[in-house]
């Protein structure tokens, strides 16, 4: 990997709430070393409006996400990826496309806040939830000395971090 900025792709089933949290923590937390984009697998083509809200709450900006597919992040021209992360379960289960650039992956599912049954304040509860177990995983992994760890080891560690 290079010294300048790393492309980050956040991958979940629907690209509505996980995916664009995660997307916005990264590009906030990431301070222009870590350029973040997300992507589903079977876009649900809205981005769930309680993700916004939870990114307003965080005084992160709300404009400029969307429900994309994945296959947007497969094509020759698209940037080259240097991290993948799958969070939700159901598309880490699935084939992903080839990703320009070989990059490494890992698997960081944590349940899905758009799934919870309950009232206003339950759901807002769950998207808050979400967002701060992203927040964390996303602190440590720009914590780890990317540049002293050989690949193997870097891999390692990100996949740890999955299970925090």
């Amino acid at each position: 990997m290079e010294d300048n900025t790393y492309n980050v792709l956040f991958i979940c089933t629907g690209n509505s709430a996980r995916s664009i949290l995660a997307e916005a923590l990264m590009n906030h937390y990431g301070r222009g070393q870590f350029k973040a984009y997300s992507a589903g697998s079977h876009p649900t083509g809205v981005v769930n409006p309680l993700a916004l809200q939870e990114l307003a709450n965080l005084q992160l900006p709300t404009d400029g996400y969307r429900s994309k597919s994945w296959e947007e992040f497969a094509r020759s021209d698209s940037p080259q990826l240097d991290f993948v992360f799958t969070v939700c379960e159901n598309a880490a289960g699935e084939v992903c496309p080839t990703w320009p650039g070989q990059p490494m992956t890992a698997h960081w599912g944590l349940p899905d806040p758009a799934a919870v049954d309950g009232d206003e304040d339950q759901k807002r509860e769950a998207f808050k939830h979400a967002a701060v177990l992203l927040g964390r995983r996303i602190q440590l992994m720009l914590s780890l000395p990317m540049q002293s760890l050989d690949a193997m080891s870097l891999q390692r560690q990100l996949r740890e971090i999955g299970n925090q």
